[in-house]
């Protein structure tokens, strides 16, 4: 079990670090957020490819797996979108409206059950959201990309968990990576900037980052019950947090914090209860 909660830590590090990477790329050297979203599917799909089996190739063919990975497609171009215009740490704070929107889609398509206890959190949760956010005439742009962009994700989730059944992690993972980098291609390929060492870097950085989380993460799941360690998902809301005060010296104002808590309180919470 330690074990597997210290594989989270690194995974819930290495996400944000990746996003960190696409921020820089999109805020410090103009590039493209929809290149940085495309790269990020192409080289995820290369580095991975050579570990898949005849299984994923097979996954092509069902009209479902498309659905998913371009829901994923449409968030992660979302979320890059968001970091070009507003810091890390808010960024995903709204972003963690994900959770909130696969709860409800999970309870209405997939028919799970709910609790008074899971929607109160949820509600609490999504106040903190909007705390974070906090709607209005003057509020920032970004923050409204980054709730587009968890809208995504709570879809890519509860699509996750009702194909669940169709394949293996590792394929699923290079189906909606090959997907999404076939759809974003013409879009990624337009807009490819002056490859210049630190573009390259940072490019390989983000798409590395990114899937090297996301495989620890469903390897830690193999080896540990997920309600034991659904908690530590938060701990990408903490990671954000230093990732913008070490690389861009931005510190979340005090509102933040408050949204940011309350999120990670609820979200914490709910996960408890499920053990």
């Amino acid at each position: 079990m330690q074990r597997a909660i210290l594989i989270m830590f690194i995974a819930m590090s290495f996400i944000p670090a990746g996003d960190t990477a696409g921020k820089l790329l999109s805020s410090n050297l103009s590039v493209e957020p929809l290149f940085i979203a495309w790269s990020r599917f192409a080289v995820g799909a290369l580095l991975i490819l050579p570990f898949i089996k005849r299984d994923a190739w097979a996954l092509l063919r069902d009209w479902r797996i498309w659905g998913r990975a371009l829901i994923l497609c449409c968030g992660i171009s979302s979320i890059q979108v968001a970091l070009s215009m507003a810091p890390i740490a808010d960024v995903f704070a709204a972003f963690f409206i994900g959770p909130l929107i696969s709860y409800a889609l999970a309870a209405i398509f997939l028919k799970e059950p709910i609790t008074w206890q899971h929607t109160a959190l949820i509600g609490i949760g999504f106040l903190g959201v909007l705390i974070v956010v906090q709607p209005g005439a003057d509020m920032n742009p970004g923050l409204i990309w980054a709730a587009v962009a968890g809208t995504f994700y709570g879809m890519f989730l509860t699509a996750s968990r009702w194909l669940a059944h169709l394949g293996t992690p590792i394929a699923f993972t290079f189906t909606q990576l090959f997907i999404a980098a076939l759809v974003l291609a013409p879009v990624g390929l337009v807009n490819v900037p002056v490859m210049t060492f630190s573009v390259s870097i940072l490019t390989l950085g983000s798409a590395l980052f990114s899937m090297l989380g996301n495989l620890l993460l469903l390897y830690a799941y193999s080896t540990a019950p997920a309600t034991k360690l659904a908690p530590f998902v938060y701990f990408q809301l903490l990671a954000a947090v230093l990732l913008g005060w070490l690389v861009f010296d931005t510190w979340p104002a005090l509102i933040t914090w408050i949204g940011l808590l309350i999120v990670m309180g609820a979200g914490v919470l709910s996960a408890r209860l499920k053990a």
